[in-house]
């Protein structure tokens, strides 16, 4: 059956709308930044670069690493722009573009974020590498979708006892990392560990300005949970969405971020750059 024109829109030249993309213009591997800016310091790594596409803040940067062909895309901050992402990554390998009609063959996407985050237990350095083997998202966009998620839906259960979410009408959803994603960017410089999607960048985070927070002691109860033997790390804007619509398209994904912030301690990274560009060399060594 065809999909409508409003359902999967392309622009004229028939790429997909918003990352402004042709099937041919993405490699099988990619790595997902939010900042555009980011973008140009990962593929100035490349042995060439064959594709340079820009739509919005959608900046995608497409070549070879050590003989291996990656893909780089900004996606943007938050977990709204990850739904774009990944849907239309998935329509260029997935939908037929000219039919409208889905392939019978499946196209299997690996997807790595690299990112940055703030970390929420204090032992955990600036400039710290962490690998999410969950990612746990306190905004809304995956209950658009149907899906049975049994696999960590203890670990939401338990979350939700141990904050008192009930009360507050928070209903949060849990996806895993990747496996084989995850054991490939294994080695003693990672701390692996839970990571919490957030729908903003100040409230639902813990920050204050001038605004009052309704869940003032979020933080302290946050650092006290754990599932499985893990703990909850780290918090940032975009990995739940990334897993969780990965796993229901048949992709894999994971996720890495460097600790430029440690909001127990309040302390920030004094070369953020350095870290971020030490991470990024980090995850191009690990896939090639």
């Amino acid at each position: 059956m065809s999909i409508g024109k409003s359902e999967l829109i392309l622009n004229a030249d028939g790429s997909v709308y918003h990352l402004n993309l042709l099937p041919e213009d993405i490699a099988f591997t990619i790595i997902v930044v939010g900042d555009p800016g980011r973008v140009e310091k990962i593929s100035r790594y490349f042995d060439y670069i064959d594709t340079r596409k820009q739509k919005r803040e959608f900046l995608t940067h497409t070549g070879t690493y050590r003989g291996k062909r990656l893909s780089v895309l900004s996606t943007g901050i938050g977990t709204d722009n990850i739904d774009i992402v990944v849907n239309e990554l998935d329509a260029l390998v997935n939908i037929d573009l000219t039919t409208r009609t889905e392939k019978s063959k499946k196209t299997v996407l690996d997807i790595v974020r690299i990112g940055t985050s703030g970390a929420i237990q204090p032992d955990i350095a600036i400039d710290t590498f962490v690998a999410s083997t969950f990612g746990v998202g306190l905004d809304g966009l995956l209950h658009f979708y149907e899906y049975e998620n049994r696999d960590v839906g203890e670990l939401t259960a338990n979350l939700k006892r141990h904050l008192g979410w009930d009360q507050n009408s928070i209903q949060p959803y849990a996806f895993a990392a990747d496996h084989s994603l995850l054991k490939k960017m294994m080695s003693d410089r990672i701390r692996f560990g839970i990571t919490l999607t957030n729908g903003g960048f100040y409230g639902p985070q813990g920050r204050k300005l001038r605004l009052p927070h309704r869940l003032p002691e979020i933080h302290a109860s946050m650092t006290q949970f754990v599932f499985e033997g893990s703990k909850i790390t780290n918090l940032e804007m975009e990995t739940a969405a990334i897993y969780g619509l990965a796993k229901l398209l048949g992709h894999r994904a994971m996720s890495m971020n460097v600790i430029l912030a440690n909001r127990s301690q309040g302390s920030f990274s004094q070369a953020p750059g350095k870290a971020v560009d030490a991470l990024i060399r980090y995850c191009l060594e690990r896939l090639s």
